[in-house]
């Protein structure tokens, strides 16, 4: 084994199934994000276009600001297929049911943190992580990084504690 292979054997018991699809998804979000960019000055940020659908249903000045109102559409048919797209997968490959241990109401409370989270940190990671860190962003890079540690040091102390799903 030469050094320039290590990281690779390393890291290769984490992925038991290979990388490729992973390389596979992260190429199609990288490309789809920079087709909606290119395409309408849009930056792809989830939260964002989740805040822009409330505009719809909600009076407050923060969410019927005229950049949201004059995207609204196009943005909840992104929010559309993003779901669509995990139907189509679900259709394709037979992977239908309830995928996941966790307890329902988990699951509903770390969402609504997450969702906390992303107005604090004004921004998801798919705005952060995936556009802002591929713009450069220091600001994205801070936040990535602060995403990243919260996240590890939430699951250490998750495990410590012994709590399963």
């Amino acid at each position: 084994m030469t050094l320039t292979t290590f990281p690779l054997v390393a890291f290769a018991g984490l992925f038991p199934e290979g990388v490729a699809h992973y390389a596979a998804g992260g190429l199609f979000i990288g490309l789809g994000v920079a087709v909606i960019y290119l395409s309408t000055g849009i930056i792809a940020g989830a939260s964002t276009f989740l805040e822009t659908t409330l505009s719809y249903v909600s009076d407050l000045s923060r969410f019927n600001q005229a950049k949201y109102v004059a995207s609204r559409d196009w943005r909840v048919l992104f929010t559309v297929g993003i779901v669509g797209g995990a139907a189509v997968y679900a259709l394709a490959f037979g992977e239908f049911g309830w995928t996941t241990e966790v307890q329902w109401w988990r699951l509903l409370g770390g969402g609504f943190l997450v969702g906390v989270g992303t107005r604090v940190g004004k921004g998801c990671t798919s705005g952060h992580g995936v556009c802002g860190i591929g713009s450069l962003s220091e600001t994205s890079f801070v936040n990535v990084a602060t995403f990243m540690a919260i996240a590890i040091g939430t699951a250490q102390v998750v495990a410590a504690l012994g709590v399963t799903p």
